[in-house]
């Protein structure tokens, strides 16, 4: 119980220090670029698993699905939204998706970093 009790503390603190960083709505499907990351804890208070198939967007919908494919490939993944990103700057470069190293895994050589993607809602 107090496990939980300050996993959402941290959640909410986190959520707080990116009040600046507003959430980006639709539509969908929406084209842009994507990379990986790691982290410690998410924005959902859960613990950062690098093999788990999740996902950071600009949104505050935590929980949902998106499939995301790689427009080079054709590759595509399905990850779970459990995290807030990627920062303001990044987005405004064009990066719109930041991906455990799993989900990149699936449709990219971890090695290319970003790359061109598609996201569709689940």
């Amino acid at each position: 119980m107090v496990r939980q009790q300050l996993s959402l503390i941290l959640a909410v603190l986190f959520l707080s220090a990116c009040a600046d960083n507003t959430p980006v709505a639709g539509p969908y499907p929406k084209t842009g670029m994507a990379s990986w990351y790691s982290a410690r804890i998410t924005a959902t208070g859960e613990r950062f698993d690098d093999n788990d198939l999740i996902c950071a967007l600009r949104k505050k919908d935590f929980g949902k699905h998106y499939k995301v494919c790689n427009t080079a490939n054709n590759k595509c993944v399905a990850v779970r939204h459990n995290n807030f990103g990627p920062s303001k700057y990044f987005y405004n470069q064009g990066r719109i998706i930041d991906l455990s190293k799993a989900a990149f895994s699936q449709i990219a050589d971890l090695e290319e970093g970003i790359i061109e993607v598609t996201i569709v809602e689940e």
